[in-house]
């Protein structure tokens, strides 16, 4: 069996340093998705897309906090910094963006950005497990084949084997779209992790790593803790908007 034409890894004990971790972390926090055992920790920030005729113009938080008047630090939230709880934007809006980050999704471009960094803080480039999560419903009509990595929350996930440079690989079946939710190389140099109910993907890996990240053209990023936490409700310094 494949998905995204990579196969399957039916041996899960692969991942079970990272499903054990996360499950003795504090829920809703960075711990919770990647394992506290990195020197250091960034949250990448999914951009949200500007149409410019049949072009999609990725457009960042930043640009979106700053038409706003809103403050950007490492635990902004979309709707805090657009003042709305709505999907798509007010018309006022519509002058920056068209259409919001995606959640539970890295973008095929970003994704590529991120694996050229990470290519290079690792031993094994050409040996990396790739997690997606199995309640997505469109190819695996069988709840025990292959076997998951248990993850808590319900977010269990199928694991397939291939290279960093395989990040950019859609893992689901056409029309749809959905990148790794996580992912890892065989010397556990470092963990990348897509929550599906996020729109930012956090990355653990050496202090060296962290900072080239930070400084990668096209990848929006800030420095982020294990204990900072990934909830809705985490951003203390942005307006909370009404309506929820």
């Amino acid at each position: 069996m494949h998905l995204g034409g990579l196969p399957v890894e039916t041996d899960v004990s692969c991942g079970v340093w990272i499903s054990s971790a996360r499950r003795r972390a504090e829920p809703r926090t960075v711990a919770a998705l990647l394992p506290e055992t990195f020197e250091a920790y960034a949250r990448v920030f999914h951009p949200a897309v500007s149409y410019a005729g049949d072009d999609d113009v990725e457009v960042p938080w930043a640009e979106v906090a700053d038409y706003n008047g809103t403050t950007v630090h490492p635990l902004m939230q979309w709707h805090t910094i657009t003042g709305s709880w709505d999907a798509q934007p007010s018309e006022d809006q519509a002058m920056v963006w068209d259409d919001g980050p995606p959640e539970g999704h890295l973008p095929v471009q970003v994704a590529a950005r991120l694996a050229g960094v990470l290519a290079r803080h690792t031993a094994t480039p050409e040996d990396c497990v790739f997690g997606r999560w199995d309640g997505f419903g469109y190819d695996l009509p069988d709840p025990g084949t292959p076997p998951r990595l248990l993850l808590r929350g319900e977010h269990d996930v199928v694991l397939v084997r291939g290279t960093v440079a395989d990040a950019t690989r859609n893992l689901a079946p056409e029309p749809h779209e959905q990148s790794a939710n996580l992912w890892w190389p065989a010397d556990h140099a470092w963990c990348v992790a897509t929550d599906l109910d996020l729109t930012s993907t956090y990355v653990g890996a050496t202090i060296a790593c962290i900072a080239e990240l930070l400084g990668t053209p096209g990848v929006e990023a800030l420095p982020v803790r294990p204990p900072d936490p990934t909830s809705l409700g985490c951003d203390d310094v942005n307006p909370v908007p009404p309506g929820r």
